[in-house]
């Protein structure tokens, strides 16, 4: 293994040079080595400076993440940072690229700081139930002050560089490479007797109590769910109340308190889960142009997501006017994201000039990807499929949008089925992050690899599963759905229910997600689904307020009303009157049911469906599935996703609620899957099912 940094001189210039692939993330060989190495210069007479650099496309990108579950081993952080600052000779940052977390405060421990203009410099520990426990909470408001302070590590967002350079955090812009204008300017202070500047010697700038009161006050009510937020509030209030070793201690005792949370545990699960596996890489096809068919607000939230990452789009739709309001969409869509800021003019004309629109399956002749995104109907995609098996040329992969439908039944209607897999995105496409990538019987190696290559590319989360009805996302949301839809006919509300499920952190409540999707699709869904449980309760509510007309948002009538001048959701009486017709009709006796209970049988559902979905191999592990909830239906990233946190509350106990369940209303549902069982009987878990797994037990 190479060393981790390396020491150069340019005459009386040290350069230190971090080379930690790939982000220079700041582990425990690369302390250890950087501590030798300030010491080593800060004791050479022939040493005036040292410039401390990071090779490679970032400065420093954080800490090394993966060493939060172990003992911490020294030097920790704070003490080498404290070290770097005690430098008796100037110490100058050259900030490039990512300057995150850890390497912000790495920079704040330099006495001076020069800038690219690529510099994304901030504090996400907050993403990840953590605060900046190395001196951020402690240095930072000396030169930013509080607010900036406050703003900066509770959102978590990183700023630029002309920004860094308004709050004082950055001294020096370069306009060149990093460490060619670090070093120049570095020259440039030596010659001016320049000293070291150290930040801890500055005093706190004055704050009122009042101040932090009201930061905690003003912090977003899904923060009263975290341990982070109000302790990064903590942390600066003591560093405006304690000397600077004091609050430096206090910092770091915040820090383990959060590093110990569940939540903390979750959110960090996550970002490992969520990074993927770079296997296949290799085998993944070159995509330059990609065709979608269907204009609708799927195939045009797909198309927005390609033009914006480089790829040119063709749209293909048969009817003039769904064509023409598809391409405004696009085009609306993109400049409004300029407008927002969140990308360039240009790089919004470039986007929109990358889209263009057909009404002829022939226009995708010679693209490399299509992506179908139609009515969802098998015979409609069928017979589009065997089309699109004849037209397109060798090789070109073939993915469709289905959500529920089979994927091999339309792999084979094309005739070439290896070309052929799902592509499944969430609505609204160019936004939500997850896309399910459904691995078909006869899918090939570079199928798949090509597709996963395509959702990176576009910036979005792929997640390889297997065909199923449902596929992993759908499947356990109609288990999920299930028992409200059954608490709904024992008694419960839509506002009631999905009360209870916010209250437990998701993002919106299950009847108010279906008023938004539409109740009307859900219904065609179950229509053609041959292995729906012959159950006259399942679902019953949610068919009949389709059959009803009652879509939800885009009829003004669903589980709730909208027909206010903001059309914000209300509970509708007609509603209930009709869960109480149909209860009565079904014999299902009505009654009071808390909210313990509401999540209880929605989440142990979830956790049992997702275990089946395990043993049957459609998910390749827990992870994948948390992976999937937490992105594609709002599960709460604090508690980790379905599965992670059924392994926290403990399987025993999810299999406990399960049989009481199961006394209560009978065993049709409330059957422990068999992986689930055995792990609860031997109190293990489903991260240790999946380990045993990978070690080859």
């Amino acid at each position: 293994m190479s060393a981790p940094l390396a020491i150069e001189r340019d005459g009386s210039i040290a350069v230190i040079v971090i080379d930690h692939p790939p982000v220079n993330a700041l582990a425990h060989r690369l302390r250890t080595a950087l501590l030798a190495a300030i010491e080593r210069l800060d004791a050479d007479p022939t040493v005036q400076a040292i410039v401390l650099h990071g090779a490679g496309r970032n400065f420093i990108a954080g800490a090394d993440i993966s060493e939060f579950d172990q003992p911490a081993q020294p030097p920790l952080l704070n003490e080498l940072l404290f070290r770097l600052e005690s430098c008796a000779k100037p110490v100058i940052a050259a900030l490039h690229g990512a300057a995150l977390g850890g390497g912000a405060e790495t920079a704040l421990a330099c006495h001076y700081r020069a800038a690219t203009a690529d510099l994304k410099l901030g504090f996400p520990e907050v993403t990840l139930g953590l605060l900046p426990g190395a001196g951020g909470t402690v240095r930072l408001p000396r030169v930013a002050g509080w607010q900036a302070s406050i703003e900066l590590m509770t959102g978590g967002k990183p700023v630029d560089r002309e920004r860094a350079v308004a709050l004082g955090v950055v001294d020096h812009r370069i306009e060149g490479e990093a460490r060619a204008g670090a070093v120049a300017w570095a020259r440039e202070l030596v010659a001016a007797g320049a000293a070291p500047r150290r930040l801890r010697e500055l005093p706190a700038p004055d704050a009122s109590p009042e101040l932090f009161a009201a930061a905690r006050a003003a912090l977003p009510a899904a923060a009263g769910r975290l341990p982070a937020p109000g302790r990064i509030v903590d942390s600066l209030e003591a560093s405006a109340t304690r000397p600077f070793e004091q609050a430096l201690d206090r910092a770091r005792e915040l820090f383990e308190e959060c590093r110990r949370s569940s939540e903390s545990r979750a959110l960090r699960y996550l970002f490992f889960a969520e990074r993927g596996s770079s296997a296949d890489r290799d085998a993944a096809l070159r995509v330059d142009s990609a065709g979608v068919i269907g204009a609708g607000t799927m195939g045009a939230g797909i198309a927005i997501s390609l033009a914006t990452a480089g790829i040119a789009v063709t749209i293909v739709d048969s009817k003039p006017e769904s064509l023409a309001a598809g391409l405004a969409r696009v085009a609306s869509t993109i400049e409004g994201s300029a407008l927002k800021g969140r990308m360039t003019a240009a790089d919004a004309a470039a986007a929109v000039a990358r889209v263009r629109g057909a009404g002829d399956l022939q226009a995708l002749a010679a693209v490399d990807l299509v992506i179908e995104a139609v009515f969802e109907n098998l015979a409609v995609k069928q017979e589009l499929f065997a089309q699109l098996g004849k037209l397109c040329k060798p090789q070109a992969v073939l993915a469709t949008n289905t959500s529920t439908l089979d994927v091999d039944a339309i792999a084979a209607a094309s005739g070439r089925a290896v070309d052929v897999a799902g592509m499944h995105f969430f609505s609204p496409a160019h936004v939500m992050r997850l896309v399910e990538i459904i691995r078909g019987r006869e899918s090939s190696r570079a199928t798949l690899a090509t597709l996963r290559a395509v959702t990176r590319r576009i910036g979005k989360i792929g997640v390889t599963v297997g065909n199923c009805y449902g596929f992993v996302g759908n499947r356990m949301l109609y288990a999920y759905g299930r028992e409200k839809e059954l608490m709904l006919l024992e008694g419960s509300t839509p506002e009631a229910i999905d009360r209870a499920l916010e209250e437990f952190g998701m993002a919106m409540g299950p009847n108010a997600v279906g008023d938004l999707a539409g109740l009307d699709i859900g219904y065609q869904a179950r229509r053609q689904w041959s292995e729906r449980p012959d159950d006259p309760r399942f679902y019953r509510v949610s068919d009949r307020l389709a059959e009803l007309g009652r879509y939800g948002q885009k009829s003004g009538r669903g589980f709730y009303r909208y027909d206010g001048p903001d059309r914000k959701r209300q509970p509708d009486p007609e509603v209930l009157e009709l869960i109480r017709t149909e209860a009565k009709i079904l014999g299902v006796a009505q009654r009071k049911i808390a909210n313990t209970e509401i999540v209880e049988r929605c989440i142990c559902a979830l956790a049992n469906e997702g275990a089946r979905i395990l043993e049957e191999g459609i998910a390749a592990s827990p992870a994948d599935i948390d992976v999937i909830w937490c992105n594609g239906y709002g599960f709460p990233r604090h508690r980790g996703g379905p599965m992670f946190h059924a392994d926290t509350i403990g399987l025993a106990t999810v299999v406990e609620a399960m049989r009481r369940f199961g006394g209560e209303q009978g065993a049709r549902y409330w059957t422990p899957a068999p992986l689930l069982a055995s792990l609860a009987e031997r109190e293990g878990t489903f991260a240790g099912w999946q380990a045993g797994r990978a070690g080859g037990d």
